[in-house]
């Protein structure tokens, strides 16, 4: 225990006072170096201090004890600071970790701690992967005897009992494309990943559909002399020279790794295959369950997760087969520069693209209206541009019952391929648009209206799981013969929708003689749309109070005559 003694001596105004054993001092200011000892003999230190200078010390104190004024704070720095020992405090060398997961289903960023995806709602160990989107997205991953059989009848009742027979649909796959991924670790993970091939797999084996209902084709390379009719001879070295490298990148989001050149041959091969055994009549339909995507591929370049161009090398794999007129039908939410920039001067194959553009700032920028094509082969290139984000059901089969359709049939294709790409639809983490499985289905049935039912299906984008492995599977569907409900009769579009297919309208009118009727048809439906606008501005107008009549004779006179003459009202 410190032994502290306070002696006071009656000498003038001075005050003695001795400290505790470490010889600490009540004001360092006027230590004087006196000393003195204690009981046992051991020295400690003494202070001289007058009067005045406690009475300064003791009211610093009081001050510091109470509510301290800027002014205080001010005048006394020296006080403010910490008595506390610190000598043991060390800095935290590492800083905090905060833990992090991302989305199975839509790849977005989580916080441990939460096992739901605050963006899509997906569970973070859900069974999508496994089981499709049949899995519940808020459970964990669970067994394939807990999926309840009655919803997969349902859902499938109304294919029907088709045998795997020659005329059946088929479906391109090979478990070698999903080698092809990103090996650099990013903050974020690519979304163009092998899972989105597993989740539609999975969708399709669950309900049965695939392997059942469809038959498989064997995947084979393709070769270098098919590839050379679509792109050019640097084009192709680029993408085979990956194969020696672990890692590469062709532009900041296209990447490639050892497999990659292998995993795009064998994707294109799988198309040229499928477009001949379906025109030749050894199939009535096929998907080709595919990846990388290819129509940003163009003739000298590979962007947009894109490296050869599948929907391209199928089309021209259509005409050896002897198909004259080819109709392509791209509706992934981005244009498809590559797959128009290898057509857009051949009058044998018509591209139609409706996508976002939002006035070139949504990727990649191409696919005005305006154009249309070059070197004689004007209209054979159609883009149908949406001038914003949202846009759903509606407008894209309005779209094809007064754009796509119309010119499809004056056009008469004998073979017919969509670039399906389901970064449209509802939920997808970079499409931003709001289309259903019902949606794309119904364009589905639409065009298999077209060349006798001879159609490819080929996957482009979508990046959520869920909503790409329900679109691909209700396509598939229709594929197989389900008619789908007729959600669509009536439907009304969008004012930005409707905009964007008067815009299409004016232009390909000089080239198509059957939007003629459609272009008076939907001038029409404007005039009608901007009138009704007209009377709901006049009704706001009209709700609004006229001005009390006492304002007239006071300060609010010249506010009174001014919204007088706003409603005119006679003041």
């Amino acid at each position: 225990m410190r032994a502290k003694m306070e002696t006071i001596a009656q000498n003038g105004n001075d005050r003695i006072v001795c400290e505790d054993l470490k010889g600490r001092c009540e004001n360092a200011e006027l230590a004087s170096g006196c000393h003195c000892s204690d009981a046992n003999g051991r020295a400690g230190n003494v202070s001289v201090m007058s009067t005045e200078g406690i009475a300064q010390v003791e009211s610093k104190k009081a001050r510091l004890n109470g509510v301290l004024t800027l002014e205080d704070i001010y005048n006394l720095p020296d006080e403010l600071d910490d008595d506390e020992d610190d000598s043991d405090w060390e800095p935290l060398l590492e800083p905090l970790a905060v833990r992090k997961w991302f989305c199975t289903n839509c790849t977005m960023v989580n916080f441990e701690g939460f096992d739901i995806c605050e963006t899509c709602e997906e569970h973070k160990e859900s069974g999508i992967l496994k089981h499709g989107f049949f899995a519940s997205p808020a459970l964990r991953g669970i067994s394939s005897n807990q999926i309840d059989s009655e919803v997969i009848e349902r859902y499938t009742e109304s294919i029907g009992d088709m045998s795997a027979s020659a005329l059946s649909t088929v479906v391109g796959f090979d478990e070698r494309m999903l080698l092809h991924s990103e090996v650099v670790l990013k903050p974020h993970p690519h979304p163009e990943r092998p899972d989105r091939l597993r989740a539609i797999a999975a969708s399709l084996s669950t309900a049965g559909i695939f392997p059942g209902k469809c038959r498989s084709i064997a995947a084979r390379e393709i070769t270098q002399e098919e590839l050379l009719k679509v792109h050019s001879m640097e084009h192709i070295e680029a993408v085979e020279v990956t194969r020696q490298m672990l890692s590469s990148y062709f532009t900041p989001d296209t990447y490639a790794n050892e497999h990659s050149a292998q995993a795009a041959r064998l994707a294109a091969g799988v198309c040229a295959d499928l477009a001949s055994e379906i025109y030749s009549g050894r199939a009535k339909n096929g998907f080709a369950l595919i990846r990388p995507p290819g129509h940003h591929a163009g003739v000298h370049q590979s962007m947009g997760f894109c490296l050869h161009n599948n929907a391209a090398v199928a089309a021209l794999a259509a005409q050896v087969a002897g198909a004259k007129k080819v109709l392509i039908v791209d509706w992934d939410v981005h244009h498809g520069n590559g797959t128009q920039e290898i057509f857009e001067r051949n009058k044998s194959v018509l591209y139609i693209s409706l996508h976002r553009h939002e006035g070139g700032k949504f990727y990649p920028g191409t696919g005005a209206a305006h154009e249309v094509g070059t070197m004689g082969a004007e209209g054979y290139c159609v883009n149908v541009p949406w001038s914003r984000g949202r846009v759903g059901d509606n407008d894209y089969i309005f779209a094809f019952q007064n754009v796509v359709i119309p010119i499809a049939l004056e056009f008469a294709p004998d073979f017919t391929i969509i670039s399906a790409g389901f970064d449209a639809a509802r939920g997808d983490p970079l499409g931003g648009c709001d289309v259903t499985p019902a949606g794309y289905a119904c364009m589905t049935h639409m065009l298999s209206t077209l060349a006798g039912g001879k159609m490819l299906v080929i996957l482009e984008g979508g990046y959520n799981l869920r909503s790409i492995s329900s679109s691909a599977t209700a396509v598939i569907k229709v594929l197989l013969g389900e008619k789908p409900k007729c959600e669509f009769e009536n439907i009304e579009p969008s004012a930005s929708g409707l905009q964007a297919l008067l815009e299409v309208l004016k232009v390909q009118t000089n080239f198509w003689s059957c939007l003629s009727s459609k272009l008076t048809q939907l001038q029409s439906c404007w005039e009608v749309y901007l009138s009704g606008r007209k009377k709901q501005k006049k009704r706001r107008f009209r709700t609004v109070a006229p001005p009390p009549i006492w304002w007239a004779w006071g300060r609010k006179r010249f506010l009174y005559f001014l919204r007088c003459q706003r409603f005119r009202m006679k003041p």
